[in-house]
């Protein structure tokens, strides 16, 4: 999947915690976060912190991958995507 934005992000976490049928509350307590924490990166993930980000792909067995851009790709349209 593509995340282009740090909402797409969160929509994309969201959907891995409710696949796995996981409440707020319970991914918290699996990494040892308050469910506040976990509510305010679904919902404001632009101001939460990388570690936050680790510890909830780390709840919903998810890993990050980083690729470089397309070559076809300007940095015009992407910065459009942000």
């Amino acid at each position: 999947m593509k995340i282009t934005s740090p909402d797409m992000l969160a929509r994309a976490l969201k959907e891995a915690r409710s696949r796995n049928g996981l409440t707020q509350k319970d991914v918290a307590a699996q990494v040892g976060i308050k469910q506040a924490t976990v509510s305010a990166f679904e919902n404001h993930p632009e101001k939460s912190r990388v570690e936050t980000l680790f510890k909830l792909m780390a709840a919903l067995g998810l890993e990050l991958h980083v690729a470089e851009r397309e070559s076809g790709q300007s940095e015009q349209s992407w910065d459009q995507e942000w």
